[in-house]
């Protein structure tokens, strides 16, 4: 049920290899108007990234002072370099193929990155936004509503038409009925809000006994 970042991202991302030129990279960037390129080893890995702004070092000519901070000191370099291995920023910021939206999304706001390149036994397989990680929200309320009728109702919990019913308005998603037990309760909530696209859920539905319960009797007590 769960969206994965392999499910968004954009496959087969261009890359360069650390010996690529100032100008080669400059000139990729631009016919494929893209901000960054990742930089990969011999074996596929991604090893950095060199961004636009990494590019514009050279225009900036930054002259730090001797003694000035690693920020500076890093300008500097970049500024002098022609190859992507000194040109580059690292490590890059990765994250794995299976993993959740809402893992990427917290990944992105925690590095402070407007992408993630998205890598597969250690390899590069593609590149993940935050344009991307949105791009489930579009889908229309209907397509969510059936796919929970559907797939979580009927197919995963057995519930019998007419027991519960779904209504999506915006994205956001009320259950409303009664099922046998709480289980089933707190599984039909959990599992529509993995579904891609809901925003919210707001679980109403009732249960006939709570199995989360055990009484004395059923010990033996």
């Amino acid at each position: 049920m769960r969206t994965t970042v392999s499910e968004v991202m954009t496959v087969d991302p261009i890359a360069v290899v650390p010996d690529a030129g100032y100008k080669q990279i400059a000139a990729l960037m631009a016919r494929q108007r893209i901000s960054a390129v990742p930089v990969v080893d011999d074996s596929g890995a991604p090893i950095g990234v060199v961004s636009e702004a990494d590019l514009l070092a050279r225009v900036r000519d930054p002259r730090p002072a001797l003694f000035a901070g690693h920020h500076a000191k890093d300008e500097s370099r970049k500024a002098k370099a022609l190859l992507a291995r000194d040109l580059m920023t690292a490590p890059v910021v990765t994250i794995e193929a299976g993993a959740s939206l809402a893992a990427a999304a917290i990944r992105l706001a925690r590095k402070d990155v407007r992408r993630l390149f998205v890598v597969e036994d250690a390899k590069l397989v593609g590149v993940v936004s935050r344009r991307d990680l949105l791009s489930t929200f579009r889908r229309p309320d209907e397509e969510i509503r059936g796919e929970i009728e559907r797939d979580i109702l009927a197919g995963t919990l057995w519930v019998a038409p007419g027991q519960a019913s779904v209504t999506v308005a915006d994205g956001v998603v009320t259950l409303l009925g009664r099922l046998d037990n709480r289980g089933a309760v707190e599984r039909a909530g959990a599992l529509s809000s993995e579904v891609p696209g809901v925003v919210d859920v707001r679980n109403r539905l009732d249960f006939v006994w709570d199995d989360d319960v055990i009484r004395p009797a059923s010990l033996g007590i």
